[in-house]
């Protein structure tokens, strides 16, 4: 039997998907970030969690993740785009109960199933489906979208709930998918690498019974290596209950969450990043 358990364990890993909950980006998955280099603390909650979110052995992009509120900062990573078809599937993070639990994005009844694990455990660290349904206004806003890559398998992996933030419908269904779709097309022209952190101010507003934060803005950053010597930048923000999305500089953005966060002045790439 717990042989059996092991091989199940081991096969979900490799063909389901794997994610790790990590100490810091710099030693376990730098390279979604310009520079090796990953926004500072001014944006860290007060319960943290920083995913290396991994799917078949490979990691795809990076998450930092609030406990409390059960929603992304920020999801980091590179972009991509390609043709293919939108997934139909939901996962879940289960080392956010735990370091012993298994480095698996999995699906809530792979959990429920297999690994003893009840629906009301999984859900003090992180949201779950049942927090999306019969929501008025709102959906499953993706953080990092799976538009933004190229291949089947990197876009499964931005199926989990810990990329997803309640999202005004117009907004995700409108100009922000406008700026996901065609800004970024047209920004990227000449990149030949793109790095984009992407993320949520918390609000002062929850769905599900107040399980899960709404944020009140959403925002993205990019900086792209045209080559050796030259980068460029730009960003965006739009208020969550809002279909109007502000172009801004990346520097701009900066001094808004700083200003939004209250906190210290926000840096959301490395210094060679241009902010003008």
């Amino acid at each position: 039997m717990l042989l059996l358990l092991l091989l199940q364990v081991l096969a979900s890993c490799l063909w389901l998907g794997c994610s790790e909950v990590v100490t810091s980006f710099e030693s376990s998955c730098p390279q979604f970030f310009f520079r090796e280099t990953p926004p500072n603390e001014a944006l860290e909650p007060e319960s943290p969690a920083w995913i290396c979110q991994r799917y078949k052995n490979q990691y795809y992009f990076a998450t930092l993740y609030d406990r409390k509120r059960r929603i992304p900062v920020y999801s980091a990573y590179l972009y991509e785009p390609g043709p293919g078809k939108r997934p139909n599937t939901w996962l879940v993070e289960p080392q956010l109960m735990g370091s012993t639990y298994p480095k698996t994005m999995e699906k809530e009844r792979t959990l429920l199933n297999y690994y003893n694990v009840s629906l009301e455990e999984i859900s003090k660290t992180q949201a779950i489906l049942q927090d999306y349904k019969n929501l008025t206004g709102l959906n499953r806003g993706h953080l990092n979208p799976n538009g933004h890559h190229a291949d089947s398998s990197s876009r499964t992996a931005t199926f989990t709930l810990t990329n997803i933030v309640p999202q005004n419908v117009k907004l995700n269904g409108g100009a922000w998918n406008n700026y996901e779709q065609q800004t970024m097309m047209k920004n990227t022209q000449g990149c030949k690498t793109t790095y984009v952190v992407v993320g949520a101010v918390p609000g002062n507003n929850y769905i599900a019974k107040g399980r899960v934060n709404k944020p009140s803005h959403i925002w993205s950053s990019a900086c792209c290596e045209v080559d050796a010597n030259h980068r460029k930048a730009w960003a965006v923000i739009a208020e969550n209950d809002k279909n109007e999305v502000q172009l801004l500089t990346l520097g701009e953005l900066e001094d808004v969450l700083t200003e939004l966060y209250g906190r210290d002045q926000v840096y959301l790439f490395d210094s060679d990043c241009p902010r003008e």
